[in-house]
């Protein structure tokens, strides 16, 4: 009987391929009349709201018309138009009243939002996200056997938002999860999935490692630290050396929302056969890159999903209102900030997410962090992904595994012109030498980016790093003093007030 279902299984995203195939191919052939298409259905769809009349939608009929007579925002901006959603009132952003509300975590940026989540934007994008996601996966990987087994998707809870009943707040994944269409739905691990977001993270981590222990497991979904948190609790539990001793036929890891590529190692340790990455980009406001191909190391930026697409250049990054570039105006490599207008009712959303193109033909990106997210304290701009790729790098030189780091730039007591930068590890195999880690790390960094290494080249006006290891579980327990556990948190990597580097810090001395 299971393998029966599972056959019709594969039979379904056969079909369903097909069909998607086609249309993929269409919005790669005609990028820009798909985004201007898209642009003006989303302004039919909003001119009777709120917004769309305050606006003044009617008289929009083209891009410049959408790009004069409404401004860029950000969410303080879009904060007084979803409280009336909040509280119940209809055609507020989008028409309708609102149900769920997808809480981010807040722990880059510090502040906690609660954006809006449409009918329209769950079914048209998000869930539409991951079926093309597994209906390319059964395209590069034509023998694979995914809907024979069960699928185990680590995701976030939902509380009630008081005093309206029929509202939610919750973590994206949770309300994704607690509305699963069947095809996933009947497939998933651990059952009771309504039991499982009402729980508390700790709850909830020990009943995965309880159920899904079980089960025959395909596919792992979920951000790559708490991934490895529960594998690793699976395997101290059951006295067991590799994943794969559980789940013989685990074959397939979505991931998104942290960069893999740090983690590939410790993945590697604790498995016996190989496993395949594919990566997506769903944020909270949307969901917008997936893993076109086996082995890619960027993503399709998928155009049909109701979302329209702005970029800003990296110097506009701190203007109020910016100059915006279309599809058709982007170069490859640039670092640009994301704005978006979906069908979740944001219009010309700024995510301060930074991206670059690796490909315009079809559009293909990079995630690199958030707008924040960098040092620059000598001109040495170094942002997210060169920390990544330095720390994977001496990561592989030192026969060492990274669980989580964080680093902030700090001064010198005596001298505000001599600056350093302070990293924060925790490893899960240490380096046999922390100093030589340390000096490896520096220049690694300095092989990725010029401008460090200028800044670096007579030791001043930047020093050496240093490296501070913390004990194993020490961002755990911080996460958990900040009420921050939960499958769609991150651990901030890059600070620049070392706020929560000292917070951590003091975690570890008291632990």
């Amino acid at each position: 009987m299971i393998n029966s279902i599972g056959n019709s299984a594969n039979t379904f995203f056969s079909w369903y391929l097909n069909k998607r195939m086609d249309e993929i191919k269409k919005f790669i052939q005609y990028p820009v009349e798909i985004q201007n298409q898209t642009l003006l259905e989303l302004i039919k769809i909003g001119k009777t709201t709120v917004f769309g009349i305050e606006q003044s939608f009617y008289s929009i009929s083209k891009l410049e018309d959408f790009k004069s007579q409404v401004q860029l925002r950000k969410y303080k901006d879009f904060e007084p138009y979803i409280n009336k959603q909040k509280s119940g009132e209809v055609n507020i952003l989008w028409p309708g009243k609102i149900k769920w509300f997808a809480q981010s975590s807040g722990t880059t940026s510090g502040t906690v939002k609660h954006i809006p989540v449409t009918i329209d934007s769950l079914r048209k994008c998000h869930y539409k996200g991951g079926k093309d996601l597994l209906a390319l996966y059964y395209h590069n990987n034509p023998n694979t056997k995914l809907f024979t087994g069960k699928h185990l998707i680590i995701g976030g809870s939902s509380n009630q938002i008081i005093p309206t009943k029929d509202q939610k707040v919750g973590d994206l994944s949770a309300i994704i999860m607690e509305n699963l269409p069947w095809w996933c739905e009947w497939r998933r691990s651990p059952k009771k999935v309504k039991r499982l977001i009402e729980k508390n993270w700790e709850e909830k981590l020990n009943y995965i490692v309880d159920h899904s222990f079980k089960d025959d497991i395909h596919i792992i979904a979920g951000t790559p630290s708490w991934v490895l948190v529960i594998i690793d609790e699976i395997l101290r539990k059951n006295n067991l050396s590799s994943i794969h001793e559980a789940w013989p036929n685990l074959e397939l890891y979505l991931h998104g929302g942290l960069n893999i590529e740090p983690y590939k190692e410790s993945f590697k340790a604790i498995s016996q056969k190989n496993i395949n990455y594919y990566q997506n980009y769903n944020a909270t406001e949307g969901f917008f890159g997936l893993q076109h191909n086996n082995n890619d190391k960027d993503m399709l930026l998928m155009l049909d999903y109701g979302i329209y697409y702005e970029f800003i250049s990296k110097e506009n990054w701190f203007k109020s209102q910016p100059q915006t570039l279309s599809l058709d105006e982007v170069d490859l490599n640039q670092p640009y900030e994301i704005v978006v207008t979906t069908n979740g009712g944001l219009w010309r959303y700024r995510l301060e997410d930074t991206i670059v193109f690796t490909s315009l033909n079809p559009f293909k990106i990079k995630v690199t962090g958030r707008t924040q997210q960098f040092i620059n304290i000598a001109g040495e701009e170094v942002m997210i992904q060169h920390v990544e790729k330095a720390i994977e790098e001496t990561s592989k030189l030192c026969d060492c595994r990274i669980a989580e780091f964080s680093l902030s730039p700090k001064f010198e007591k005596n001298d505000k012109s001599i600056g350093y930068h302070y990293w924060i590890i925790e490893f899960l195999q240490k380096p046999d030498n922390l100093e030589k880690f340390n000096n490896i790390l520096d220049l690694e960094l300095q092989k990725i980016n010029v401008d460090y290494k200028a800044k670096r080249a007579y030791n001043s006006p930047l020093k050496k790093p240093i490296v501070r290891e913390v004990r194993k579980n020490t961002f755990y327990k911080w996460l958990k003093s900040q009420n921050k556990l939960g499958g769609q948190n991150k651990i901030p990597r890059i600070n620049n007030d070392h706020k929560y580097l000292d917070e951590i810090l003091q975690i570890d001395h008291i632990v």
